[in-house]
């Protein structure tokens, strides 16, 4: 599968995702915890079905030292035993806010209190932000149909 289009290889286009990039920046060095910032853009990646964000963050999770089980289990995390409360938490938010067209309700206010009772203020923050930023990659990279599989860990 070839990509549709070229971000990089256009004005416009690079621009844009040198600025939202950058906006990434504040998530990254917040508190919010790095597995869980992991955790949280596989598995809007996975609901999205962005190919190349989810063997992005597969591999950078791995690389960063999550083990394979949990990253197996990501996808069904509610059965799965291997994940905290808190990141339990993240994921259900990471879930209802990428899942916004699929239920009226949006983030149910069990969620909310669950990342309220795990996260202070400002990783709140930084979890909503990266929820948004992530569905963000994930459209470009699905409209443009980026393909997946070679991504090395440390690319981007």
């Amino acid at each position: 599968m070839d990509a549709r289009f070229n971000y990089y290889g256009n004005d416009n286009g690079a621009k844009f995702t040198k600025r939202i990039g950058n906006a990434g920046l504040v998530v990254d060095n917040s508190t919010l915890p790095k597995p869980t910032q992991e955790l949280v853009k596989l598995r809007a990646s996975q609901i999205n079905g962005c190919g190349f964000c989810t063997d992005m963050h597969s591999k950078d999770a791995a690389h960063a030292g999550e083990t394979q089980v949990r990253l197996n289990l990501v996808a069904a995390w509610r059965e799965a035993t291997v994940f905290t409360e808190a990141e339990r938490a993240a994921l259900a938010l990471t879930e209802e806010g990428t899942r916004l067209a699929d239920a009226h309700h949006g983030v149910t206010d069990e969620t909310w209190a669950q990342v309220e009772k795990h996260y202070d203020a400002d990783q709140i923050a930084a979890l909503i932000s990266l929820i948004a930023l992530i569905n963000a990659y994930n459209r470009m990279n699905v409209i443009a149909r980026i393909p997946a599989g070679d991504y090395q860990p440390g690319q981007w």
